[in-house]
């Protein structure tokens, strides 16, 4: 009979885990002692927050949980912030720790890696959270949290093994099939009714519609509805003419919203990270505002005159189904047009530079998986950007704001799409929060091009302290050689200028066709308009 750490790496081979991102250590090598043998890939990031968004852009990417092995305490600890960068998108993760023996948990005596509680910790951020204390919790603890993982509202999931428990003889038992929610035809009638009667309809599509591509644009161009798309919904509607790869934050996405008579929002959350990004307390106006979104607690924290609660994909094929009466050809592809052209010219000179070289990178690299930190060429891409790959532009500058996540998530990526070329995009300050993931790009000969937009400090945030007429303190941490580093890690390394878009599609051209990852560092001034002053 296997042991339950066994059992359990066999339960999540059975749910279709093919890959797993973790650091062993004396609390979790039960949980190793059936890995070898299942079929189940390990990857070894150098840090466990580093696992955890691995296990982030794994499944972005792939469409699959991502599973991470953490040890006890400050493994839990240091996946947290995976875990709320998780949570705030909607992304499936998985942490599978130990904890400590039974008979010491919330006795504060001072063992290994002891915290006063861990499961209650993890709790707070987890959509799930499962201690499994005998064989027969196991596969009710599998269930529970797949559940979450593969139904509803993503989100990070939880299971901790005590050390006592690890070891022992168990099963996992068998595995239950979890049914997705069925819209209500009534409603899905009513939001048809009225889709069909609106003469300046537009769409919102957030994350929740990324995998939905093919639906959207039918429904956009059986409507002839615009189509504003949040950062995680980009590449739906490359190169559409009813498409507004812009955020609706700007003003001029706010008023072709306003000037609406119907929205249909699609698997977005509404947040102010993506439409109040400048923190104007308030969001544009929706009129006739219909909703579809997996999940009900959502649905009830924006009212709208219509609520579907259902999965994307279901929802707008069966609205596609019920539009006989409407196959308009009317100025929605000239309101998306004035809409782009505005918010062009709003974003301005500089982050319009941001975005040429976005736009080079992107044509230099076709369908390439652009992964992003908070940097500001990923801010400008979230204010104004064509993607030409569903789903393949994600960033942590919005939502939890995870600073440290694009080269991890570059990794995690790249393991689930091994044909696809992908682009990490950072900054020095941010690179440094997770540096050493890099060599793992090097060990599983993975094909990221690592570009690190170094500006020699933290720039926007010199640039909000000036703003706000606060002395700048704090934000010129010197970045490391970055040409030694390359070096160090065995990748190849070049250099271009931050205005200079034809000589980095050059070098992403030359990176691609080489293979394997590399690096390549864009010289960025510090400050736009005035000298930098150190402090």
């Amino acid at each position: 009979m296997p042991t339950i750490g066994e059992a359990l790496v066999s339960g999540l081979a059975t749910r279709g885990v093919e890959c797993v991102f973790g650091i062993p250590g004396v609390h979790t090598i039960e949980l190793y002692r059936g890995l070898a043998a299942s079929g189940i890939r390990h990857v070894t990031p150098r840090h466990e927050q580093g696992a955890g968004f691995m296990a982030d852009g794994y499944a972005r990417v792939s469409g699959k949980p991502g599973v991470a092995f953490v040890i006890t305490g400050p493994g839990v600890t240091n996946t947290l912030t995976a875990m709320g960068q998780a949570r705030a998108d909607s992304v499936p993760i998985l942490t599978v720790s130990g904890v400590n023996a039974r008979a010491s948990l919330g006795r504060g005596q001072g063992h290994l890696h002891e915290l006063p509680d861990q499961l209650g910790m993890v709790s707070k951020v987890a959509l799930e959270a499962r201690q499994v204390v005998t064989a027969s919790q196991l596969a009710p603890a599998l269930d529970a949290v797949f559940a979450r993982l593969t139904t509803g509202r993503k989100g990070p999931c939880h299971i901790e093994i005590p050390l006592d428990v690890a070891g022992a003889k168990g099963t996992s038992g068998g595995q239950s099939h979890v049914v997705a929610p069925e819209p209500d035809p009534t409603l899905l009638a009513e939001a048809a009714r009225r889709l069909v009667a609106a003469e300046r309809p537009v769409i919102l599509a957030g994350g929740g519609a990324r995998r939905a591509g093919d639906p959207l644009r039918l429904l956009a161009e059986r409507l002839d509805a615009p189509v504003v798309q949040t950062t995680n919904a980009r590449g739906l509607m490359h190169g559409h003419p009813l498409g507004v790869a812009a955020s609706p934050s700007l003003t001029a996405v706010r008023k072709l919203i306003e000037d609406a008579d119907v929205v249909l929002a699609v698997g977005t959350e509404l947040g102010p990270t993506d439409y109040d990004m400048y923190a104007t307390g308030r969001m544009a106006r929706m009129p006739g505002l219909i909703r579809i979104d997996v999940c009900s607690d959502q649905l009830s924290r924006h009212p709208a005159e219509l609520g579907i609660h259902g999965e994307s994909t279901r929802c707008m094929a069966s609205l596609l189904a019920q539009l006989t009466g409407a196959n308009r050809t009317g100025d929605g592809a000239a309101r998306a047009g004035r809409a782009r052209q505005d918010a062009w010219a709003e974003i301005g000179p500089y982050m319009q530079g941001m975005v040429r070289m976005l736009d080079a990178a992107r044509d230099a690299v076709p369908d390439a998986i652009m992964v992003g930190d908070s940097t500001q060429p990923v801010y400008a891409g979230n204010l104004y950007y064509d993607h030409d790959r569903p789903g393949g532009w994600f960033n942590a500058a919005t939502g939890f704001g995870a600073l440290g996540y694009g080269i991890p998530a570059a990794v995690g990526a790249a393991i689930a799409a091994p044909d696809a070329q992908v682009i990490c995009i950072a900054g020095d300050g941010g690179a440094q929060f997770s540096l050493a993931e890099m060599m793992v790009a090097r060990d599983e000969n993975l094909s990221v091009t690592f570009v690190i937009w170094n500006s020699n400090g933290y720039r926007e945030i010199d640039m909000a302290m000036r703003d706000a007429d606060i002395e700048v303190v704090g934000c010129d941490p010197s970045p490391p050689d970055f040409h030694a580093i390359a070096a160090a890690f065995g990748m190849a390394y070049a250099s271009c200028a931050e205005d200079d878009p034809k000589s980095l599609a050059a070098l992403l051209t030359t990176a691609t066709a080489r293979g394997g990852p590399s690096i390549i560092e864009v010289a960025a001034p510090y400050f736009p308009d005035k000298p930098r002053e150190r402090k």
